[in-house]
């Protein structure tokens, strides 16, 4: 199982890509950045490498940030938007009628971040992929038939089950898709603020005879901030709280 190299490096080129907000200028009411680079990723974990876990993580990345100044105590309200790609692929070998079973999963989560705090409604999961496969199989015995005679005279096939390879099937899937989320800090104070958009990806799988791949990126992205006046005491809740 391995991390592909070159994180970091796609980590520098996906750097801020538009300009920060001069801090000369007069409180914002919206920022954008956005990013024609993947911002994260490929990250692969594979049955076929020598590492002993079966889990690799990329850790929280910051993959876009921008700093709005706001001219007083606003609301403010983060569009984070992603490509996120996923790849999940599964074998399974099996003969004697044995079952074997290959699981890969890949996923993608998203938070935003002001002034380094968590903002509401805390971790979003932009995509998520289990795939598990399993079968139970004769195996390939063509070659390993014989007739025999038996305790009786007679004659009977016999199978020799040591001869008998194992039969193969194979899943993959690659998808991408555009996902969406609204991030809420209320009530900030007035001044500049920092926003950072982090990502992380997992990906991890397990197998017995057959083999496992499982993949995800985070492609292009767009972060929007808007500072806004919600409505002061709202009968229900901005946010609600864990349960």
């Amino acid at each position: 199982m391995c991390v592909v190299p070159g994180i970091a490096l796609v980590l520098a080129l996906a750097s801020p890509l538009s300009s920060y907000a001069d801090s000369t200028n007069a409180s914002a009411k919206v920022t954008i950045q956005t990013s024609y680079l993947n911002v994260l990723g490929p990250i692969t974990n594979s049955s076929t490498t020598s590492y002993t876990t079966n889990d690799i993580q990329s850790g929280w990345q910051s993959v876009l940030e921008q700093d709005l100044k706001m001219a007083n105590n606003h609301d403010l309200l983060m569009v984070a938007s992603f490509e996120v790609g996923l790849l999940t692929s599964t074998t399974v070998m099996s003969k004697n009628m044995v079952a074997d079973t290959s699981t890969a999963t890949a996923s993608v989560k998203v938070r935003a971040l002001v002034d380094g705090v968590e903002a509401a409604p805390g971790e979003v999961v932009y995509g998520k992929r289990t795939q598990q496969l399993t079968a139970t199989l004769e195996g390939a015995i063509a070659s390993c038939l014989s007739v025999v005679t038996n305790g009786s005279g007679g004659l009977q096939i016999a199978l020799d089950t040591n001869c008998v390879l194992p039969e193969v099937i194979g899943l993959l899937q690659d998808t991408v898709t555009a996902n969406s989320f609204t991030f809420a800090a209320p009530n900030l104070s007035s001044g500049f603020h920092n926003i950072k958009i982090q990502a992380q990806i997992d990906a991890k799988g397990d197998n017995q005879n057959g083999t496992f791949i499982a993949a995800a990126l985070v492609g292009k992205g767009t972060l929007t901030a808007e500072s806004v006046r919600m409505v002061k005491d709202p009968v229900y809740p901005y946010v609600i709280g864990v349960q």
